[in-house]
């Protein structure tokens, strides 16, 4: 009778027990999507920051202080190896977007934001370091980080001379900025954003009042660069807690159902995790397991550079200073990608040329380790550094 009792006690026990779980972990869901938010509106506070910083401290002196990126390339250089150092392209293109409001020419910020995506895939090409041991695994796994770059580098090889012969990032980036905004005021939905974010950027600008322009610019500028790091690297965290694992469920779903399927996916996935390093490098290793063929894999990286774009927007929105510019410059960030994946992968030629270098290269590093190394350090340091010494002469 007492053990019968004592089943019939302990059932509501385990009942409630089980129900105080999901709701334990859905209370703490709700902390972290809280969190992401703040992250997310002092993420566009910082991006004020730096664009109200670079205005204090140059004045109308902006394109002056810029005259030794006027040479595209030198441009290029820079948002290579900033990415490549920070390993981050929404970190650098956030820090763009801000320069651009203070004054940057966004002439000179497009080969910065092109220089950003050869960058930003220096992170999965490391990640596939990791199956250096195994030659087959390696071969398959650096292939599959290896295409991103390759994929990249002939955007750039595609649009830089295009770009410079005509204009033509900048000229669509100017139509669908002029879409959002009138004169450097913000339409419809943007203006709340500036709004919101205003007392923030005011009060740092407080902060630094009655120093001299320049000391006071630049300290906006460093503790806005600062708190984009910070803000980007919690909001990174929180997200890949929250959301990566559904987002390896939808890379099982989507990799191998097509193309179309695949962009899509990796666009949306990217947008979850807000990292397009993040994307790319959880699919290194299901390439390097066999699981997905690099054929399979490429669609979704191409998505990865797509979805990414959505910092520099999101970002754009709420600049203190000029928010014409500040937009089209994250509208050309965005109508590269797409452009970009437009043209090679709908080129049946050009389609698979990412595919075939990477598989090369992945089968010469596998039979020698110091091409990858090589690789590695030539095309994110040596080969940037020594174009920019040489653009900085010419």
């Amino acid at each position: 009778m007492s053990n019968l009792q004592t089943a019939t006690v302990d059932a509501p026990l385990a009942e409630e027990s089980a129900v105080s779980i999901p709701r334990e972990a859905g209370k703490g869901n709700f902390i972290q999507w809280m969190a992401v938010s703040i992250l997310i509106y002092l993420l566009v506070c910082a991006v004020g920051m730096i664009g109200s910083g670079f205005k204090l401290a140059t004045g109308d002196q902006a394109k002056e202080m810029f005259e030794f990126a006027t040479n595209p390339f030198a441009g290029l250089v820079v948002g290579t190896i900033a990415t490549a150092l920070i390993q981050s392209s929404s970190t650098v293109t956030s820090i763009i977007v801000g320069l651009v409001a203070g004054g940057l020419p966004v002439s000179v910020a497009v080969p910065m934001v092109m220089g950003a995506n050869i960058g930003t895939s220096i992170t999965n090409t490391i990640v596939s370091l990791g199956h250096v041991r195994e030659k087959k695994e390696f071969a398959r796994a650096f292939s599959a980080a290896t295409v991103h770059d390759f994929f990249n580098l002939l955007s750039v090889v595609i649009f830089l001379p295009l770009e410079m012969a005509f204009g033509l990032l900048e000229r669509i980036g100017s139509f669908l900025a002029g879409l959002f905004v009138v004169g450097d005021t913000s339409m419809g939905g943007l203006n709340f954003v500036k709004a919101a974010t205003a007392p923030v950027v005011k009060t740092a600008k407080g902060m630094v009042e009655g120093m001299s322009n320049g000391l006071g610019g630049t300290l906006l500028i460093i503790g806005g660069i600062v708190l984009i790091f910070l803000t980007i690297h919690y909001v990174g965290k929180l997200l890949k807690q929250l959301m990566v694992g559904r987002a390896k469920e939808i890379m099982h779903a989507a990799i191998g159902r097509g193309p179309i399927s695949g962009i899509m996916s990796g666009t949306f996935v990217t947008v979850l995790v807000q990292s397009s390093s993040t994307t790319t490098s959880l699919m290194v290793p299901l390439a390097g397991s066999g699981a997905f063929g690099l054929k399979q894999i490429y669609p979704f990286t191409l998505g990865a550079n797509i979805g990414t774009c959505i910092t520099a927007l999101l970002a754009a929105t709420a600049v203190d200073g000029n928010a014409a510019a500040a937009l089209q410059i994250a509208f050309i960030h965005l109508t590269y990608n797409v452009l970009g994946v437009l043209v090679i992968y709908g080129i049946p030629f050009l389609r698979f040329l990412p595919v075939r270098l990477a598989e090369w290269l992945g089968d010469t590093a596998s039979e020698n380790k110091f091409v990858a190394l090589a690789y590695v350090l030539g095309v994110f340091f040596i080969i940037p550094g020594v174009c920019l010494g040489v653009s900085s002469i010419l």
